[in-house]
């Protein structure tokens, strides 16, 4: 049976123009990139649970890993991903925080069906949302590329419900050249949507993560003819809205990334957010390391720059083995 036609509509919240827009190109699409959201899903070692949540975007889903008793960490995902994506590759820290993962509108199967406007403050509106309904009066909040994007607008937005920021290879500091990313990604995505072969594959991939993954490169793979395009690049934060940032900062930059340079990135934060840490992670891509020596890496980074505000691994019983 053919699927129904979908008609785009357009709302109006906080002068900004939110379009409810369908994520995925067809239904065989939803329903592999379904299948993809449960099998990163099962890579997660710690139990997780699904909710969900009405908000003024439409219901949103999450994932939630770790103890109820653990602080909580909001954590936000890449685009064209999922909060199942994202567990996968932070799960050292569900043994220090209660792990709370909203599927982003617009950009996971899961989540809304919406292109949030990104000219003004909808998506940090629609993650207060969350965070009111769970009852969460205050939180770190960990985002990852378009994920960070959207962290430091609602810390930005909404300083006094986030308590520290951690933002890795995020979108919206800094940008690579438009011509370079065009040359090295656009022609290659068109020659595997084209012809799809892991050939084709691995050069599209090339330019963009840091070793090979089969689950990962494969998802990718079926995510440029599965999912709808989003041309749209988050902007730039102002100079003026960094310096405005409070909240203790910890921002991990890769120093191959063709989307959103390290380099000038580290630059950028260190000579205008107040309070911030950096790390620029040597002969990395945009995505970084799958492997379990990065993961564990990278959750005791996170860990050990939340400590001074959870107090989580100030005294040796604490520190994972």
């Amino acid at each position: 049976m053919a699927d129904p036609p979908f008609v785009e509509m357009e709302v109006t919240r906080n002068n900004g123009r939110n379009r409810q827009a369908r994520v995925w190109q067809n239904e065989p699409a939803r329903k592999r990139l379904e299948n993809w959201h449960r099998h990163f899903r099962g890579r997660v070692e710690a139990p997780v649970v699904s909710e969900f949540v009405n908000t003024s975007f439409g219901r949103s889903h999450l994932l939630v890993s770790g103890l109820e008793s653990s602080p909580p960490l909001v954590c936000l995902h890449a685009m064209r991903t999922s909060s199942s994506h994202l567990l996968s590759e932070i799960q050292p820290l569900a043994a220090h925080f209660r792990l709370i993962a909203p599927d982003l509108p617009g950009q996971s199967v899961m989540g809304p069906e919406v292109r949030a406007s990104l000219s003004d403050n909808s998506l940090a509106d629609w993650l207060i949302e969350i965070l009111d309904h769970l009852r969460i009066p205050s939180a770190p909040v960990l985002g990852i590329s378009w994920g960070g994007f959207v962290a430091r607008l609602a810390a930005s937005a909404c300083p006094d419900r986030f308590s520290s920021l951690i933002l890795i290879v995020p979108a919206g500091i800094v940008n690579g050249s438009h011509w370079r990313g065009l040359a090295q990604m656009a022609l290659p995505m068109l020659r595997y949507r084209l012809r799809p072969s892991e050939a084709n594959l691995k050069r599209l991939l090339q330019p963009i993560i840091t070793e090979w993954d089969e689950d990962w490169a494969n998802y990718i793979g079926d995510t440029t003819r599965d999912m709808k395009l989003d041309p749209r690049i988050p902007p730039l934060a102002a100079d003026d809205d960094l310096r405005r940032l409070r909240v203790r900062t910890l921002v991990i930059a890769a120093d191959e990334d063709i989307s959103f340079p390290g380099g000038p990135m580290v630059d950028r934060v260190q000579s205008l957010i107040p309070n911030a840490e950096t790390e620029l992670l040597r002969h990395c891509k945009h995505c970084p390391p799958t492997n379990p020596e990065f993961r564990s890496w990278l959750g005791e980074r996170v860990r050990l720059f939340l400590s001074q505000e959870t107090g989580i691994g100030l005294d040796s019983d604490t520190a994972p083995n």
